[in-house]
């Protein structure tokens, strides 16, 4: 198998460069049919510190104290 240098003027190059200097934390992933690039696949993860709440269970305990509260 040859590697052949990209055409930079391909839109999936820029497509991968947006992503890339956009994203803190993630993947992109390239689906090649036939030699070419046929789908540009971005995964972007929101890392939390240590000890952070997580928003989430933040809103579900809420949710769940206002339904009780309601039902009284």
């Amino acid at each position: 198998m040859t590697a052949t240098k990209p055409n930079t003027s391909e839109p999936w190059v820029e497509i991968i460069r947006s992503r890339v200097g956009t994203m803190r934390f993630g993947s992109v992933q390239l689906t090649i049919h036939d030699g070419r690039v046929t789908q540009v696949e971005a995964t972007e993860k929101v890392r939390l510190q240590a000890g952070q709440d997580d928003a989430r269970d933040s809103r579900t305990k809420n949710s769940h104290d206002a339904r009780k509260e309601n039902a009284q």
